[in-house]
């Protein structure tokens, strides 16, 4: 009869042992697993949110304050000087070192302009670059397709009486309304949209902005090193970082994680005794058994193998189930401990950890006993025969 054979004949034999290990193991290994698997789901949906809310840094110029303003940022409508950036500064803000965690750059352009005889706010953006930004507007029309097209905000769009395929005059020029934006609860609302370098010439600004929003790439990326590159480039300005209210989702995902570490490492150190306690325990029951090995023949590192062999099998049943009732906890329990929409998805990659995990644990606490066992002396056996 070979090793295994024993090992496995053993674990029938003590069938309550053996369910009373794997139930240990299992909920071990699931509540790593569900704990691993909602903070990664959490820290993706953060990732996902925080890409959307658009800008994550504002680059403003030095400048006297003004009464018309976009997120803070003035425009020119009565007296003071306003000092402007370039689009050779818009460049610089791709040269940073951290440059490859930019995503969006979109330079805008404030002012103030005579639309159907009464003064109002118009922005110039660069359409592609700020449709990219504001995920979340939703446009009534088309997107602009040329520069002679433009956008309108819905409070703009009401107070003009105009819709999207209508004709707007803007500083003694006329440009076709693509479409307008649905309500947005901010300053959006109330600005007319067209294209940059259209709202240079028409200003006589060329090559002139007012701001520039930029986007990282997600709520991981070094927000604070980028904001600082940037003023390094651009010493004339003001970069601000923005996070609000994601931020928090972060702190949150990040002080949940670090409970779910902490808790993950005591119910492995409360599953490895469960293991040295029953093992051992197991191993005193089996002396005249393993004594008789012994007399037969048997060495000590066939012993030691046998009863690894027993922790193995366990182990390997173990992390399997514990993988899979811990992804069935997660799917149940994520909505309510995530408080956010979160996909849980099955990886081969956590079920592989799951299981490494369960087998280390379990052999390196059988190992112990193992040694116990391989130190019975053969004359054991006499004392049964």
């Amino acid at each position: 009869m070979k090793l295994h054979n024993i090992a496995i004949n053993n674990l029938r034999r003590r069938k309550t042992k053996m369910a009373f290990l794997i139930a240990g193991m299992v909920i071990g290994i699931a509540t790593i697993v569900t704990l691993y698997t909602i903070t990664t789901a959490m820290e993706q949906e953060i990732a996902d949110k925080f890409d959307q809310i658009g800008s994550n840094m504002t680059v403003v110029p030095q400048s006297d304050s003004l009464s018309m303003s976009y997120e803070g940022v003035s425009a020119s409508d009565v007296g003071g000087s306003v000092n402007l950036m370039t689009m050779d500064d818009v460049a610089k803000i791709r040269t940073i070192k951290n440059k490859e965690n930019i995503a969006t750059v979109a330079p805008k352009l404030l002012d103030s302009l005579e639309v159907e005889k009464k003064k109002r706010l118009v922005m110039g953006i660069q359409f592609p670059a700020e449709l990219r930004l504001k995920k979340w507007w939703k446009i009534n029309g088309s997107k602009p397709e040329n520069e002679k097209d433009i956008l309108l905000g819905s409070e703009a769009a009401r107070a003009l009486g105009k819709k999207p395929g209508d004709q707007l005059e803007i500083g003694g020029s006329r440009y076709k309304i693509a479409g307008v934006l649905e309500p947005t609860g901010n300053q959006e609302d109330s600005v007319i949209f067209m294209d940059l370098s259209t709202l240079q010439a028409l200003t006589g600004k060329k090559d002139a902005v007012s701001f520039v929003e930029v986007a990282a790439l997600c709520y991981t990326c070094p927000i604070e090193e980028i904001t600082r590159q940037i003023s390094e480039k651009l010493p004339n300005t003001k970069v601000t970082a923005i996070r609000e209210a994601v931020q928090a989702r972060k702190d949150f995902v990040d002080r949940f994680s670090q409970l779910g570490i902490s808790v993950s490492i005591i119910v492995l150190v409360i599953g490895s005794l469960v293991v040295l306690t029953t093992m051992m325990s197991s191993v005193n029951e089996r002396t005249r058994e393993i004594g008789i090995f012994r007399a037969i023949g048997f060495r000590k590192s066939s012993i030691v193998a046998i009863i690894l062999m027993e922790a193995g099998i366990i182990s390997i049943i173990g992390g399997l189930a514990g993988y899979l009732v811990g992804m069935a906890a997660a799917k149940f329990t994520a909505p309510v401990i995530a408080q956010m929409e979160v996909i849980i998805s099955w990886k081969y990659e956590t079920g592989l950890a799951s299981l490494v995990i369960a087998i280390i644990v379990g052999l390196l606490a059988s190992f112990l006993p193992a040694l116990q066992a391989a130190r019975q002396d053969p004359v054991e056996a006499l004392r049964y025969m």
